[in-house]
């Protein structure tokens, strides 16, 4: 266990705290509801399971619905003709899925242009978020580039600069991988206390997508970097926050990538379209949107948002910098707050898990908080930096109960407590909280964020 993220770093004085006190106040009915929805249509799998430890067969037969005699009607859609073939020539989800969004903190920041939507977590399925519900992090706001006025410059220490137009990178050789993407900040309210009911607002700035580009190594080569003074790039976007990143060489020779395409089809604008950087297993504000220049130094760069943000707050009130790495971490997505268990029975308990340093060995759920573990199923594909879906059978009794997971990566790095985590960095930070998450389920059926 080494909850200190394993890099020393280094400090500065801290400004203030950049998530406000308003963070606490979006707990809407609407959200609240929306969180209940996709447990609820499950619940039908509890309902007939009288006693703990009933088959799942028993289950299912003796669930509402079964035996219903509407069965036998046929429904009005199934004697009707449909809509016609390319009616919504670019496809949207049925409208009975209207209340699975992506949802803001009113008063997370002081306006709408520099702030956060959070991806609904609790009613996605596998490992890649829909492109209309990846979360999104702004700091002055999403930009739609036209492509064929972008470019990309290569500068620096290099013997060849480059401009490439979105046509040239398109010509070269690409790559497709998977890989998830988390704001530093995510789960970044819970450092001092319970501070965000649902699963939504706690890990929602968390996606996973499979992204399509052009190896960063390719273009440093084609520019021919210096080898030897080239220690570092500097990543800078082309939106009006000026958002630059530091990377070391070192990580950008390996899996970094020049991405225009996600999910099979080009970026979406609050993505970054034409261009964003993907650097696997890094915080995503190194993920630059809008990229467009890409600067070979011999040092770091330290830019505003490396030297004051994105860094840890530590008990002394020093600051680390660039701990940019995100640590195994892992979320039970279903039950999760604001979920309610209509009944006892068997329910199949669901989560994500990741680490930026490679894949998931292993997820450990516990029903008793953190008493005793049980190792869950891990799903098809387990992909390094990506994230990774688990699965673990449950028959609840109708006792109280609290649930965690924890995840182990290849590393043999185990996913801390708490107690172990602000051992190390104290209750005051925002950024890098891999804490094991709890969730509290009440003889009720109700579940809440807790935390033991």
């Amino acid at each position: 266990m080494n909850p200190d993220d394993r890099q020393p770093g280094r400090v500065r004085k801290a400004p203030e705290n950049f998530l406000g006190a308003e963070f606490v106040r979006e707990l809407g009915r609407d959200g609240v509801n929306a969180e209940r929805r996709n447990f609820l249509r499950k619940s039908f799998l509890a309902a007939g399971a009288a006693l703990a430890g009933a088959p799942l067969a028993s289950a299912l037969a003796a669930s509402p619905g079964a035996g219903d005699p509407d069965i036998l009607n046929l429904p009005p859609w199934s004697k009707m003709l449909g809509q016609p073939v390319a009616a919504r020539p670019y496809g949207l989800p049925s409208g009975y899925e209207a209340n699975l969004v992506r949802r803001q903190s009113p008063g997370l920041t002081s306006v709408p242009q520099a702030s956060v939507s959070f991806a609904p977590l609790q009613g996605l399925f596998g490992i890649i978020t829909p492109s209309g519900l990846h979360f999104e992090r702004h700091h002055q706001g999403w930009v739609d580039v036209d492509p064929a006025r972008h470019r990309l410059m290569i500068n620096g220490l290099v013997k060849r600069p480059r401009v490439y137009t979105m046509d040239d990178l398109m010509r070269l050789p690409s790559v497709s991988r998977i890989h998830f993407l988390e704001c530093g900040a995510n789960t970044g309210m819970e450092w001092g206390n319970v501070a965000v009911p649902t699963v939504q607002y706690t890990h929602g700035m968390l996606s996973g997508s499979e992204f399509t580009g052009v190896l960063l190594s390719t273009l440093l080569e084609d520019a021919g970097f210096d080898r030897v003074k080239g220690k570092y790039i500097l990543a800078e976007g082309a939106d009006g926050s000026g958002m630059t990143r530091t990377i070391a060489m070192e990580r950008a020779l390996d899996d970094v990538m020049v991405a225009y395409g996600m999910n099979g089809e080009m970026l979406r604008p609050e993505n970054g379209y034409p261009l964003r950087l993907v650097v696997p297993g890094v915080q995503g504000v190194s993920w630059v949107k809008w990229l467009r220049r890409i600067e070979v130094g011999d040092q770091p760069y330290g830019t505003k948002d490396e030297t004051s943000h994105y860094v840890d707050l530590m008990p002394d009130g020093m600051l680390r910098q660039y701990t940019s790495i995100q640590e195994a971490k892992s979320v039970i997505t279903s039950p999760s707050g604001g979920q309610v268990l209509l009944n006892k029975g068997f329910y199949n308990l669901t989560g994500l898990a990741w680490s930026g340093r490679g894949r998931i060995r292993k997820v450990d759920v516990s029903f008793d908080g953190g008493k005793n573990w049980r190792t869950a199923r891990l799903e098809n594909p387990v992909l390094p930096k990506a994230l990774t879906r688990f699965n673990i059978d449950w028959v609840w009794d109708g006792s109280p109960a609290i649930l965690q997971s924890r995840a182990v990566d290849e590393t043999g790095y185990v996913q801390p407590t708490y107690a172990q985590l602000r051992a190390v960095r104290g209750t005051r930070s925002i950024y890098h909280n891999n804490a094991i998450q709890s969730w509290q389920v009440a003889a009720s059926g109700d579940v809440a964020n807790v935390q033991v």
